[in-house]
């Protein structure tokens, strides 16, 4: 059943809001998607390894081993690229909804780590006071 485009948007903005508030886990969720490879990345790679695999058998005829390692090192090089799924960053989600710029590895990268986990640990202990 596929989802309305309402869904679909607002599917994309729950994600984008994970990866902007845990980037840690959603690089790790990322990791285990099957739908990151790419119909074009596939084709691409799938050609390169069926080429490397003629270049095998050509060289195999020809008695020239020097162009059988070549061919076999563009087989795997294309069946390893068709495998491997791209790796396309989402932005962060302002809170009025609009995506802002990824921060690059920096100290304030790590600084908002920190401030995550504090604003986690103290969303905990007010549960906790909560309950009690």
């Amino acid at each position: 059943m596929a989802l309305s485009e309402h869904e679909e948007a607002l599917l994309q903005q729950m994600e984008e809001a994970l990866y902007a508030e845990d980037p840690r886990f959603a690089s790790r969720i990322e990791k285990t998607k099957s739908r990151g490879l790419g119909r074009g990345r596939v084709v691409a790679g799938v050609v390169a390894g069926v080429a490397g695999l003629a270049l095998v058998v050509f060289s195999a005829m020809s008695s020239a081993i020097w162009l059988g390692a070549v061919g076999f090192a563009i087989m795997v090089a294309g069946i390893v690229y068709a495998i491997t799924p791209s790796k396309t960053k989402l932005a962060a989600v302002a809170a009025d909804g609009t995506p802002k710029p990824r921060p690059g590895k920096s100290k304030a990268a790590s600084a908002k780590q920190a401030s995550f986990m504090e604003r986690l640990e103290e969303r905990w202990e007010k549960r906790r006071r909560d309950q009690w």
